[in-house]
């Protein structure tokens, strides 16, 4: 019996050390508790390869008193006192990724498995959660709590900037539940009402390409804007006195096991380049692709992050990827507003949605990404609000949005959400590849060609380059490639980074127009008629060809000049002095 128990201590011991040896993640964060207490803010996290004894919680480099329960972990802030900021664990001399903590106190929940249904329209909707926009000459708070005692709901999320709370009904069913929204919506003191279809987030479609085709990123000049703002930032004589950029990049989590991201686990400062993420189960998440576009290593695995490119010579550029929780676009939203609230000059928007019935230019329905007219017009509700609260509290923050993947226009309001509103702190990316025509310079309009499956007209203020390589390396180190305007997006917010790091000053009308002058061309050289199935973006114009009104540019799309782009907000300085 002496002999049994001396054996289990010893696999005791041995199974603890492994467990000690397994890679720390933090893989969740959201509010808990009382989500509308203001003088304190509960966070629930869960973490991967925590071992038995005591971890370390630190939130901007402080230590932070923590409850455990097994993996799971909760923290107690005051607001006031304890400010927004990266949050790791330590343990037995391990370091987790960082992952953004907000303390603005914009929260929504997501519905579990058993309170969602299926509407009529296919699609998966929640069924008890929703929220009401309230009118803005009310007090929101008392508006809600009003709305939820006569209807018998439950207050539980909120996104106080946008006056907008989130109810739970007490219903049961999805004509209980539309019945009740029908009456919601009918309060003199309710703007709208949002519901929340089908998953948070739809990954984009996988498309191969040939591993012989050249570099994409070749068709925006990649390689030469990341040697022209090291060269030129650090110059001799007139150098540029750089600034440290805040991103936020509205996706799930990142893959902190992949090459491309490990060296972002444990504490980070500016000026190194920083990330900020919930660690993903698997390379192949879309936010991995989507942040590598960003933040890759250059030399671990096979990728080329283009503001890690630039570290060295920029001040930092502080990335974070946050979704707030799984609960749709209202999520995404109430990212949004935490991460402007804490400083983000740039917000990242790689997803949009298409009503039902929404038209190929081709012809034929869209079958992804897809709502129901009740939802668009909640959605519709929301984003307008955000738009409001942005230009009015924010005007120098820019939104930086994908076109979309439907083969259909990004401009159509009543079929197409954001990319359709019409602001000048929004920017909406098209995707282009390239034509594959050998020996054609890259200012050539043919160089590169419109993706097939990318939205298109001229609410598109200009493409970038739709395919790069995941960050899930195979045998021969490259990963499969991503295809969509989704990884277009984050190119145009890579560069616009790098833009206001030299000039913190411009406007995003500013950067728009920089963007449309060093822009080069791509398609052909149309007239100024409502788009049709070969435009990609808004035609570029005489102004932004120092009026010269027999420039061959002139009527063709914008494709993404990296170089130029910086080149140009270089001699935007020398304009301001």
């Amino acid at each position: 019996m002496e002999r049994r128990w001396l054996l289990f201590l010893v696999l005791c011991g041995v199974a603890a050390g492994a467990r000690a040896e397994d890679p720390l993640r933090l893989q969740r964060l959201e509010r808990c508790g009382d989500l509308l207490d203001t003088r304190r803010q509960v966070f629930c996290l869960q973490a991967s390869g925590l071992a038995s004894g005591p971890v370390q919680a630190r939130l901007g480099g402080v230590a932070k008193p923590t409850e455990r329960d097994g993996d799971r972990l909760r923290i107690t802030f005051e607001t006031g006192k304890d400010t927004s900021g990266p949050l790791r664990l330590e343990q037995d001399g391990r370091n987790s990724n960082s992952v953004w903590l907000s303390m603005a106190g914009n929260h929504v929940v997501a519905a579990k498995p058993n309170e969602m249904a299926t509407n009529p329209e296919g699609l998966s909707t929640y069924l008890n959660l929703v929220s009401v926009i309230i009118e803005e000459r009310y007090n929101g708070l008392d508006q809600a709590r009003q709305l939820a005692q006569k209807y018998g709901a439950t207050l539980v999320g909120a996104i106080p900037a946008l006056n907008t709370w989130q109810l739970r009904l007490p219903v049961k069913n999805l004509t209980e539940r539309d019945a009740l929204i029908l009456r919601l919506g009918h309060e003199v003191s309710v703007d709208g009402v949002v519901i929340e279809e089908s998953s948070a987030e739809e990954a984009e479609r996988e498309v191969p390409v040939s591993k012989e085709s050249p570099d994409e990123w070749a068709a925006n000049r990649f390689a030469d804007a990341v040697n022209y703002y090291r060269r030129r930032v650090a110059a001799r004589g007139a150098p540029v006195e750089a600034a440290p950029v805040r991103i936020g990049v509205i996706e799930r989590n990142v893959d902190f096991d992949s090459p491309d991201f490990a060296e972002y686990l444990g504490p980070c400062e500016l000026p190194r380049t920083c990330l900020y993420a919930r660690d993903a189960q698997s390379p192949q998440a879309h936010g991995s692709t989507v942040a590598g576009v960003l933040l890759a290593h250059w030399q671990k695995g096979g990728n080329t992050g283009f503001l890690r490119g630039l570290e060295g010579v920029s001040k930092g550029f502080e990335v974070i990827v946050e979704r707030d929780s799984d609960a749709g676009i209202t999520a995404n939203v109430a990212a949004s507003v935490n991460l402007v609230e804490d400083g983000a000059r740039i917000l990242n928007w790689s997803w949009g949605l298409h009503r039902i019935g929404t038209q190929k230019v081709q012809g034929g329905d869209i079958d992804t990404q897809v709502r129901s007219g009740v939802a668009m017009a909640g959605y519709e509700e929301l984003l307008e609000e955000f738009f409001r609260w942005l230009k009015a509290k924010h005007p120098e923050v820019v939104v930086i949005n994908s076109a979309g993947n439907g083969a259909s226009f990004a401009g159509q309001d009543e079929y197409r959400l954001p990319s359709s509103f019409v602001t000048d702190q929004l920017l909406v990316v098209g995707g282009h590849e390239r034509s594959g025509q050998p020996d054609l310079p890259v200012n050539s309009p043919d160089y590169a060609v419109r993706r097939a499956s990318s939205n298109l007209d001229l609410r598109v203020d200009i493409s970038a380059a739709a395919c790069t390589h995941g960050v899930d390396p195979g045998a021969d180190g490259e990963g499969s490639v991503h295809c969509g305007t989704s990884f277009a997006t984050p190119m145009v917010t890579g560069i616009t980074a790098a833009m206001l790091s030299i000039n913190p000053r411009l406007t995003p009308a500013q950067l728009r127009i920089l963007l449309r002058r060093s822009s080069l061309p791509i398609g052909g050289d149309d007239d100024f008629e409502p788009a049709d199935g070969e435009d990609l973006t808004a035609p570029i114009i005489p102004s932004e060809r120092t009026f010269d009104l027999s420039h061959p540019d002139i009527g063709r799309s914008a494709r993404l000049d990296m170089q130029k782009a910086l080149d140009l907000t270089v001699q935007s300085l020398d304009r301001r002095r």
